[in-house]
């Protein structure tokens, strides 16, 4: 088998994709803008041969390189990023090189669009917040009619976007004006606010849309406060996902048509009831991505449940099943990070005296990431909830 891993190099701990492949005697290409010297030492050692380029932002450029490879190694039998930036560009390479492993790009762009993502939603029967896109000046007098409906604060996100860049509160009548007459980089959506905390299912489903593996997040109320504001961030992974959220997420990927992937797909849980949507404790959905969940948290997974993500992955792609099997070992890993603005109430080296015991991983983050997710990090593993909240005050309480 020939794949061909688009930015295997970002984010670091992306060689562990390749050598999961390699493992499983797959002919692992990569195709990045980290020159070959810079790479991990670690992705060095699992791809059969690392092609340079400045930018991957130049299709024709990534083209001929993956034509490159075809030449020189055969039929291109896989393509993907496990990347929500490269989605769009995987998707139409498989297109202009006919691997049929993955999705086209026709199909990408609707499970990238927020608003294309609704009809699918609704044929899973899972709840969502209403909306309205606002794609042009034209688009005012219906915005306006939806505020009217909906009632405010409402939120508006880019249609297509990455994490929580571009998205914003509308308080007010006026704040919505401003909104309608500024310049905006592409269409965005409009949705009523919903009140609730930000779960995720995530997932590595087969050829069927049977998952072989699954796990719940729990995520800050407002990542878009977390940016705007600059707020410490805190989330984990569950030791087990709530039936009910389980029952959803595997709706959602049987309505949205999701096949051989890893997807995280974000819900609200509710924490008031809101007419259409459900009572306290239900779950609406919020977004689907059609990729593993970002950053470092593929480790978050395998600290919380005694597992290996990356090879679960790999045996999908090589054998259409999971060949690792489940562990007794379940529960609860965090991730808490620090920004370089503020000062601590305690410092590294007491944080490791009190739970060294506990963390798995810690470092920086890459600059590209540390809006979301801060500048160092810390991820700890713990038998119950009230363990990991009391080590994420003790992380984040400032001076």
């Amino acid at each position: 088998m020939n794949f061909v891993f688009i930015s295997p190099q970002f984010p670091e701990t992306y060689w562990n994709w390749c050598d999961r492949l390699r493992r499983n005697g797959v002919n692992v290409l990569g195709i990045g803008d980290t020159p070959y010297d810079n790479i991990p030492w670690q992705l060095k050692n699992v791809l059969t041969e690392y092609y340079w380029l400045p930018s991957l932002e130049d299709y024709d450029q990534v083209y001929r390189a993956v034509a490159f490879f075809s030449w020189k190694y055969g039929k291109i039998d896989w393509l993907e990023s496990n990347n929500e930036y490269w989605l769009g560009q995987d998707a139409r390479l498989r297109d202009d090189f006919n691997i049929t492993t993955g999705a086209g790009a026709e199909q990408v762009a609707v499970w990238q669009s927020k608003a294309g993502m609704k009809p699918l939603y609704a044929a899973g029967n899972v709840p969502t917040a209403r909306q309205v896109r606002v794609a042009s000046a034209d688009d005012a007098d219906a915005a306006r009619a939806f505020a009217g409906q909906a009632g405010y604060p409402l939120f508006a996100k880019p249609e297509v976007g990455v994490g929580s860049g571009g998205a914003f509160k509308i308080a007010d009548e006026a704040a919505l004006e401003d909104f309608l007459t500024a310049e905006k980089d592409g269409s965005y959506v409009l949705e009523e606010f919903v009140t609730g905390d930000i779960c995720s299912y995530d997932a590595i489903v087969d050829s069927n849309g049977d998952p072989l593996f699954e796990n719940q997040e729990e995520f800050p109320p407002s990542m878009e406060e977390v940016v705007r504001l600059q707020l410490d961030v805190s989330y984990f992974s569950r030791p087990a996902v709530d039936p009910k959220l389980q029952a959803l997420g595997r709706a959602a990927v049987k309505s949205f048509g999701l096949k051989s992937r890893f997807v995280h797909m974000e819900f609200f849980r509710l924490k008031e009831a809101k007419e259409s949507l459900g009572d306290v404790g239900d779950y609406v959905g919020l977004e689907v991505n059609v990729r593993p969940p970002g950053g470092f948290t593929p480790d978050i997974l395998n600290f919380a449940h005694s597992t290996d993500v990356y090879q679960i992955w790999a045996d999908m792609v090589c054998f259409d099943e999971r060949r690792l099997p489940e562990s007794d070992d379940q529960g609860f890993c965090v991730y808490a990070s620090r920004r370089d603005i503020y000062a601590y109430a305690h410092s590294d080296a007491e944080v490791r005296e009190r739970y060294g015991g506990a963390i798995r991983m810690s470092g920086r983050m890459a600059d590209a990431l540390s809006d979301d997710l801060g500048n160092f990090f810390y991820m700890a593993r713990f038998g119950t909830e009230a363990e990991l909240e009391e080590f994420v005050s003790f992380v984040q309480t400032q001076a």
